[in-house]
């Protein structure tokens, strides 16, 4: 499966906590391609929302590139990733195995700014995370139901599924043996 990886504009979605950021890191450091987490675009210092023309101008700027790995889902957005995507690689979790990761997530990075937020947004627990983690329990089906709407009107693009992060990781795990591989290959293999 991961052999065979192709992509050069590549959109990563799914339920929130679900590894995203974390899997398009290890994707981006394997391919080479250039990564943006749409977090990172979406939020400025302390939660303040991106005004919407300088997100929607900063996204564009990063979908008319040859070649890109975009992280997030922002629903608004996806039809236009998808018009340049050639590859989704979509974290169908349940809201349950979603609430899991963000949970976890939150106590490894409360009193810190994870690596793909905005600089200035501090993990911390308040009443909007607390709905943030209502919202994630309850909310997955309707993001795959919304992420699978959005697909059947995108035939062309590849889409690559993971029910679990073990596939997730396995899925880079080939990758990677698989360019090593090549690497191997193009050089004379090892002297």
């Amino acid at each position: 499966m991961a052999g065979a990886f192709t992509g050069r504009r590549v959109m990563v979605v799914g339920g929130c906590g679900a590894g995203k950021s974390t899997f398009s890191k290890k994707l981006a450091a394997l391919t080479g391609l250039p990564l943006t987490h749409l977090d990172r675009l979406g939020w400025r210092e302390n939660w303040e929302k991106t005004p919407r023309e300088e997100f929607d101008a900063a996204l564009s700027a990063v979908t008319a590139g040859d070649e890109w790995i975009i992280d997030g889902n922002w629903s608004r957005t996806i039809s236009e990733r998808l018009r340049r995507a050639d590859t989704v690689v979509w974290f169908r979790f349940s809201g349950v195995r979603c609430l899991h990761g963000v949970v976890g997530r939150f106590f490894r990075d409360r009193g810190r700014v994870r690596e793909d937020m905005a600089p200035g947004c501090v993990e911390k627990f308040d009443a909007e995370k607390l709905r943030f983690f209502h919202t994630t329990l309850w909310g997955a089906r309707k993001t795959n139901r919304r992420i699978g709407e959005y697909l059947k009107d995108a035939p062309d693009v590849r889409v690559i599924e993971f029910r679990t992060r073990r596939q997730a990781d396995r899925f880079l795990a080939e990758l990677e043996k698989s360019l090593g591989t090549e690497k191997e290959g193009t050089d004379g293999g090892m002297g």
